[in-house]
Order: structure tokens, then C-alpha cells, then sequence
């Protein structure tokens, strides 16, 4: 990915893994924007399944977990949200590999909206940085978890859930997250299927046997499961590395945004309560955020926002040194990345230019 010839091979989680909690099965993050978007254009016409909506909606209470010990709550019409997507093969999610009754955060995106709401920066994290892990108590059973140096970012959530892993993030970051977000793995694939797939461009063919995704260069309208193996491949595009995959990852979130805003189905309230049923049944959010209302009008505030106006990077890392298939941040240009956030302004370039993220061919691939 960044040209550097110590990325070899797949990059690959070790260690024990964190009981899976009982809110049940987890996704990959980009259905985040069209949950969003379903809320929105629905509008009132959701007043008639309001019940059954609230009803699908999972909650978690970070705030009572983390208590006070936290970044200040600056409060200038910004927002700052951790999403998160996980590696759990719960329930239908089995279909994907083999149920090991855990599961860690595999992709990580935090999203800035600025205080206009009319641009947002999104820092995605790897799910191999070595962090310094703080100690935090577990939302999900109320133990303590010991602080840890030189972690998996990705343990964070692994041994701690949702609690930790924001945790983690506040004391990498600096910045309070106002609301915390996780989406379903394979409520992903039936509301992109119901948004009528998202349209991608491929610059080179790709043929992942592990992600099961063979498609050639050209323009095509991915259905969901198609979708998820994009966001899922990584092995046959660029150097193979999870850096590399982000990059994909990205590219799918922008073009399913676009798909949210463009589809004129949402005045069928048949075809719009198809969607907005699996969209929130797909969410797990901050107990703020848990209830159709509150969802709604935190969706409004994103109705300006197009795929133009957001700016996705990785989080400046480098290699290390004594173990390649591992990523450390770069402190210093880390520094630029939390410091344009916290005074909402855009994340300069000089921030990404050394990282060995947000480079090589896999950039290049889907647009």
C-alpha cells in the first residue's frame, strides 16, 4: 500500500476474542449513511410504523459506562460519531464463516460533521494499530478491563465492547464522540438490495475467491451480497493489506450515499417502510441516539451532507518495524489529523503525507 516492502501477506488479528454481547449480530459500517438516509426522506410518512421502528432499535449506554473521565462535550453544532462494524459470524451472519461466539471491531470510522453540517471529514482506523489501550469498565458486563500498551486498536472492543472501543478512541483522539453507531452484517446486503443495488466503477478487473466478488473493468450496479464483497476484499487488490481495503471501503460509502440520496422510491410508503424497517433493525447506537425520534433528528442534520462534501483518510500510520503485518500512528502527523477536527476545519494534506495509508493501487480501483 505504501510502497514499502515490508507489507507483506494478509494482516491478521491474534489473541483471545470478546464474547459476543447479546445486542446480537454486527456489520460493516457504511449502512450508517443509509439508515441516515432512510429516516430522513421518510419524514412523517414514518408516523404510521413509529412503533415498529422504535421497536427494531438496539441501544447501548456508553455514557453511564464511562462516566466523567471524559474529553469536554464542546457543544458548536458539530458532531463527532465513532461507527463501527465487527467481524461476528452470529445467526445468518454464519454464512460468512465459522461462529466463534466472538467478535472484534474490523472496520472503524470516525465521522466530524462540521458545525454547518454541510462537510464532514471521516478518519478511518486499522484495525492493527498498535495503541495504548486504557483501562475501562465493559458496557456489556461491568468488569474492569486492565490498560494495556502496544494493543490491537481492534481488542479494544474485543475485550471490553462498545465502552472500551470509544474509550480507546477518546484517549487516541483527544475529541469527546457525541454518539456511537454499529450497523448489522447482513442488513447491509438487503437494504442495499431494496435502495436497488449502488453503482461502482472499476478501473481494473477484480477476482477475490475470499470475498467471492469477480468483476470486470467497467461500470456495474452492485447488488448486496456483491456489495458486501467489496468492502470485504482485500487479498486481489493493491499490496493485499487492510490498508488497502479501507480504501474500498471508502469508495462503497461514498457511492452508497449518493445511491440514499438519489432513489425516488421513498414516496411508496410500502417500498419506504421495507427500507427503514431493515435499516434500523440494522443499527445499534448510544442509548442518546435509540428511538426513532432522536434517530430522526440527528438524520436531519445530515440532509445537506453529499458524498462531495465528505473527506476520507486513514489515520497517518507506518509500519512496524518487528512486525509487519502491524501498523503504529504516527504521533506527529496524527497530532494535524484530531487537532483540524477538534477546530473543524478540513484534515490538511500535509497530515496523510507520509502514512502508509491512502496510497498505492488500491485507491485507484473503484471510483
Amino acid at each position: 500500500m505504501s510502497g514499502q516492502s515490508r507489507s507483506t501477506g494478509r494482516i491478521r488479528g491474534t489473541g483471545s476474542r470478546r464474547r459476543k454481547p447479546s445486542t446480537g449480530r454486527r456489520m460493516k459500517t457504511a449502512a450508517l449513511w443509509t439508515a441516515a438516509a432512510v429516516v430522513v426522506a421518510g419524514g412523517s410518512g414514518l408516523g404510521y410504523a413509529y412503533v415498529t421502528l422504535n421497536g427494531n432499535l438496539k441501544a447501548v449506554d456508553i455514557n453511564a459506562a464511562l462516566g466523567t473521565e471524559r474529553p469536554d462535550d464542546v457543544d458548536n453544532g458539530s458532531q463527532d460519531v465513532l461507527v463501527l462494524g465487527s467481524d461476528s459470524r452470529s445467526g445468518a451472519n454464519s454464512a460468512y464463516g465459522v461462529d466463534e461466539g466472538a467478535a472484534r471491531s474490523d472496520t472503524a470510522m470516525i465521522v466530524h460533521v462540521d458545525k454547518g453540517h454541510t462537510s464532514a471529514s471521516v478518519v478511518s482506523v486499522p484495525r492493527d494499530t498498535l495503541v495504548d489501550r486504557p483501562a475501562c469498565t465493559s458496557d456489556t458486563t461491568g468488569e474492569q478491563v486492565g490498560a494495556e500498551r502496544r494493543a490491537m486498536f481492534n481488542t479494544a472492543y474485543e475485550v471490553g465492547g462498545p465502552a472500551c472501543a470509544v474509550k480507546t478512541v477518546e484517549a487516541m483522539s483527544g475529541i469527546r464522540m457525541d454518539h456511537y453507531v454499529e450497523v448489522d452484517f447482513t442488513g447491509f446486503t438487503k437494504v442495499v438490495d431494496e435502495l436497488g443495488g449502488v453503482e461502482i466503477t472499476t478501473a481494473q478487473a477484480i477476482d477475490d475467491p475470499k470475498s467471492h466478488l469477480h468483476l470486470k473493468p467497467g461500470t456495474h450496479t452492485l447488488g448486496g451480497e456483491q456489495s458486501l464483497g467489496l468492502v470485504r476484499t482485500r487479498k486481489s487488490v493493491g499490496d493485499g493489506s487492510d490498508l488497502g481495503r479501507i480504501q474500498l471501503q471508502q469508495a462503497f460509502v461514498k457511492a452508497l450515499m449518493d445511491q440514499a440520496k438519489s432513489v425516488g422510491v421513498f414516496s411508496n410508503p410500502k417500498t419506504l417502510f421495507g427500507l427503514a424497517d431493515t435499516a434500523t433493525k440494522s443499527v445499534t447506537t448510544d442509548s442518546e441516539l435509540a428511538s426513532v425520534k432522536k434517530l430522526t433528528a440527528f438524520a436531519n442534520g445530515l440532509k445537506g451532507l453529499g458524498s462531495s462534501g465528505v473527506d476520507m483518510v486513514t489515520l497517518p500510520v507506518e509500519y512496524d518495524p518487528a512486525d509487519p503485518n502491524r501498523v503504529l500512528p504516527q504521533e506527529e502527523a496524527g497530532r494535524e489529523v484530531w487537532a483540524a477536527l477538534k477546530q473543524d476545519k478540513p484534515i490538511p494534506a500535509s497530515a496523510t503525507a507520509k502514512s502508509a495509508g491512502d496510497k498505492g493501487e488500491a485507491g485507484e480501483v473503484v471510483r
